[in-house]
């Protein structure tokens, strides 16, 4: 009997999108088209490989089974095809990540991954947005937040401690009491998780009613604004990683409360693990995630 190579083709693509609309752009071909080839695929398998749920296609258990064994050979064929034509194959990954750990953890690190990945084309996105995998072009995300998003691939990228930080030619480390803190101007990351009423708070001192401050939406800005002295800023040791290791940021409490939490996590459609592109980018991803050194900062104040 005659293998419906085609078939198998299209059946691998709506896989991969989870979504009929999505492959048949993909394949240049009509939606209808594609369901007639998933179609005659079942036929000759004699077994149901889809479903539909909403506007999405999800695998029964022999679609999953079938996708699985079929997968890896069918991106080997494309990528020795290419080859031999004398092309590398390029894969484009689109990666969304919030503004500010994409500026200060993710893009130091990036070129890694892209020298590491030659055949891959890298898309950074930068912005809070929550991503809609069923409707956006984005592979993977590191995403801000408490990590309840039911139904997605959700892990950490890492403990996060939040410690206060200065320049050190406005503040020495170490050279602050908890209870000095609210003399001075404080800077307010407004989206971060950990804000200076719950420093206080484990510090066990009362604030008070007037502060000196300055608000700013994104860390980053306030990272940025502690170094250049503007005030003392309660920020994540991970974003702040190069800004302390290089000395332009300290820790200036020497009886700083010991606050560490996740507050970025690695996000995408549990259908997106089985792409070549995303599972690289998420092994690098762990593999920097292991590395990373935190300064020690807090063992030492």
């Amino acid at each position: 009997m005659q293998i419906p190579f085609r078939a198998i083709i299209v059946f691998h693509a709506v896989a991969r999108a989870g979504s009929i609309t999505r492959a048949a752009e993909e394949l240049r071909v009509t939606p209808s088209a594609v369901s007639q080839q998933i179609q005659a695929l079942e036929l000759h398998l004699g077994t149901s490989l889809t479903l539909k749920v909403g506007r999405n296609i999800v695998l029964t258990e022999a679609g999953e089974r079938y996708f699985q064994m079929i997968g890896r050979e069918i991106e080997h064929i494309a990528d020795v095809t290419q080859y031999v034509r004398g092309v590398r194959s390029a894969m484009t990954l689109t990666v969304r990540a919030a503004p500010s750990v994409a500026s200060k953890w993710l893009l130091p690190r990036l070129h890694a991954f892209v020298d590491a990945n030659p055949d891959i084309e890298l898309r950074l996105d930068g912005t809070n947005e929550t991503t809609d995998f069923g409707t956006e072009n984005v592979d993977i995300q590191i995403r801000h937040g408490d990590g309840a998003w039911p139904g997605l691939f959700v892990e950490g990228l890492g403990k996060e401690a939040f410690l206060p930080l200065s320049a050190p030619s406005l503040h020495g480390a170490g050279s602050l009491t908890a209870a000095a803190l609210p003399d001075h101007r404080l800077i307010h990351s407004v989206k971060s998780q950990v804000q200076w009423p719950r420093w206080f708070a484990e510090a066990g001192v009362e604030p008070g009613t007037r502060w000196r401050r300055v608000l700013f939406d994104r860390s980053h800005n306030a990272i940025d604004a502690a170094v250049a002295g503007m005030g003392i800023a309660l920020e994540s040791e991970l974003l702040a990683w190069r800004e302390l290791g290089d000395g332009r940021l300290v820790c200036p409490v020497a009886d700083t409360p010991q606050i560490s939490l996740t507050t970025q996590w690695i996000v995408c459609p549990h259908g997106h693990l089985r792409h070549r592109k995303t599972r690289a980018f998420l092994d690098w991803l762990r593999a920097e995630r292991d590395r990373f050194a935190p300064s020690g900062i807090l063992a030492t104040v």
